[in-house]
């Protein structure tokens, strides 16, 4: 266990520690959210929920990297159910259409409500925001088991605007539950891809104590859109990287369960794959395995994740002079995916290079119990029994650790640019200017010139990591 740093939390769970853990008259009983989820790293957890009167049963993806609840309203070729409104007494149209775009796919829904009820949850029915999608492009893909999505970020990420309250805003107003929920996925050493059955937990209003080993560790959310969190530095095999805690940050570090991989900013991923490479005891190894593009097989006999080292991700604590480390063995990262013929399994590279974020995603996820206490703020990591391969764990947490040797803020922040923001500032308002001034024009020409733009519902929502999840 860990020494004096450590972070236990009450062993009633909660975010005050008020929360009841198992109250079977009451609204929570988080003995009975153990095992509430199924699914697979590859394509993601899903929790069963009853949507409407009379119920319509759907099973819908948990990703704490959006805030939408969005279900499928119409017929796909991909999904076996959908919500159908016209069958629902108390769903009601709110009459706002929005469209989510991506770099790959989109979905395109109505606004509405209705009431919910999660068998393997809170007791009670409650009254939601729902997004039914009337179309989409690779969004639903084939093979999945889920029929929606479960946004369980912050109001900042909702669509069309934060103004639409989230699902467990919802919750937490009207069941009364404390202002945290947690999460349990088990598919260490599974195919990322296989029966979709593998179990996992989400835990709404507290945490369960037998869903973790240890002590839990806690680390600040550093800004309430996504769970953005502080990462301090990584190891690979217990060698530094070296790299400026800033690179680790680039542009935001978050926790999102609907991302399958452990996606790393551009330079820290060079340097990790460098690392891999130079530790690993394989002397050879096709670059298209590092990128993604190909597999590598072993002999089923063999247990490849002997020949790569620990990987270690160091978090600010919430004592900002000290921090903690959460470590996944290879058995996480170096995933099966496929079996060929009677001797050969076949594994990917669960890490690969970003753009616009660092992402905790399913690869890290599955080793630990991770709660998100947003009452307080903050992202907690515990050691996840269920995080074994052939009968020993696959991730560790560790600490306290000093944070002397990294700057006091690895997150940029907004006095950093704020000299840009003042000259872009400037030149949005002379823009501004301009616009107005041709619109009073376009005002005193005939009406038969004008030209009417009508495409204004559209959201375009480039940042999200949704294109992402089923890489």
């Amino acid at each position: 266990r860990p020494g004096s740093g450590s972070r236990q939390q009450d062993p009633l769970g909660g975010a005050d520690g008020l929360a009841l853990a198992s109250d079977p008259g009451g609204t929570l009983n988080f003995l009975a959210m153990v095992e509430n989820l199924q699914g697979d790293s590859g394509r993601g957890y899903y929790l069963e929920m009853l949507i409407g009167t009379p119920p319509q049963a759907l099973n819908i993806l948990v990703d704490t990297g959006s805030s939408n609840f969005a279900v499928a309203g119409v017929p796909d070729p991909d999904v076996t159910s959908y919500f159908n409104t016209e069958l629902s007494s108390t769903y009601k149209s709110q009459g706002i259409d929005v469209t989510v775009k991506y770099s790959q796919g989109s979905w395109t829904g109505v606004l509405g409500t209705d009431v919910i009820t999660i068998p393997k949850g809170i007791y009670g029915s409650y009254t939601i925001n729902i997004a039914t999608i009337l179309e989409s492009e690779n969004f639903f893909l084939p093979g999945v088991k889920w029929h929606g999505i479960l946004g369980l970020a912050y109001d900042a990420l909702a669509k069309p605007s934060s103004s639409v309250e989230t699902f467990f805003d919802s919750l937490v107003r009207q069941a009364k539950i404390p202002n945290i929920f947690s999460l349990q996925m088990c598919g260490a050493g599974l195919p990322v891809s296989g029966s979709g059955t593998n179990g996992g937990s989400l835990v709404l209003g507290g945490i369960e104590p037998s869903l973790y080993k240890g002590d839990i560790w806690y680390t600040p959310v550093k800004e309430e859109w996504y769970y953005q969190v502080e990462i301090l530095k990584l190891e690979v095999g217990g060698q530094n990287l070296e790299l400026d805690c800033r690179e680790y940050n680039a542009d935001k570090a978050i926790v999102d369960s609907g991302t399958t991989l452990l996606r790393l900013p551009q330079k820290v991923f060079s340097a990790v794959v460098q690392a891999i490479a130079r530790t690993s005891l394989i002397q050879e190894f096709s670059s298209g395995f590092w990128t993604g593009s190909q597999l590598a097989c072993w002999d089923k006999t063999e247990r490849p994740w002997s020949l790569f080292p620990k990987l270690s991700i160091y978090l600010r604590d919430e004592n900002s002079s000290r921090s903690f480390r959460i470590s996944i063995l290879p058995q996480l990262y170096i995933q099966p995916i496929l079996g060929i013929g009677e001797n050969l399994q076949c594994y990917r590279f669960g890490i690969s290079s970003s753009t616009n974020a660092l992402v905790i995603g399913a690869t890290v996820m599955e080793g630990f119990y991770v709660i998100f206490d947003r009452a307080q703020r903050r992202v907690g990591f515990a050691v996840s029994p269920c995080a074994e391969v052939d009968g020993s764990p696959v991730s560790e947490i560790e600490g306290p650790f000093t944070t002397a040797d990294v700057a006091s803020n690895c997150v940029s922040s907004i006095s950093f640019h704020e000299p840009v923001l003042w000259i872009a500032s400037y030149a949005l308002m002379s823009l501004c200017g301009i616009i107005l001034l041709v619109l009073i024009i376009l005002l005193l020409i005939p009406p038969r010139c004008q030209h009417r733009y009508t495409d204004n519902d559209v959201v375009n929502d480039e940042s999200s990591l949704v294109r992402h999840r089923w890489k």
